[in-house]
């Protein structure tokens, strides 16, 4: 049996991983299992500093061409629940109009 963390929030020992993420089905906190044995992980911040997080909501801060496409995400787009993983565009979301996509976090604000 895999030595899982448990939980952060309610200090279950009834973790599973889902994938990328941790889940504790008492309380139904997820969160990243990225992170490294001493528990220190790679903060993502958006263009002002703020870290974010799975789930959070955030405003495009610049027209951003999509490649492929004559369209174009406008400045001001609120994309809400977004999810932060590894690689050069380290934000994946869903824009309302567009679709699925990924986006740098150097290009959004926390909303």
């Amino acid at each position: 049996m895999s030595a899982l963390p448990p939980c952060p929030n309610c200090n279950s020992e009834y973790t599973y991983e889902d994938g990328a993420l941790l889940i504790c089905p008492e309380c139904g906190h997820e969160w990243s299992a990225t992170t490294s044995e001493d528990g220190n992980a790679s903060i993502i911040r958006d263009s002002n500093g703020n870290p974010l997080a799975d789930g959070d909501t955030v405003v495009v801060i610049k027209d951003l061409k999509i490649k492929g496409s004559s369209s174009v995400v406008k400045r001001g787009t609120k994309v809400k629940n977004i999810r932060l993983v590894d690689g050069d565009h380290d934000i994946d979301c869903r824009i309302d109009g567009i679709g699925q996509m990924g986006l740098k976090s150097e290009f959004v604000k926390k909303a």
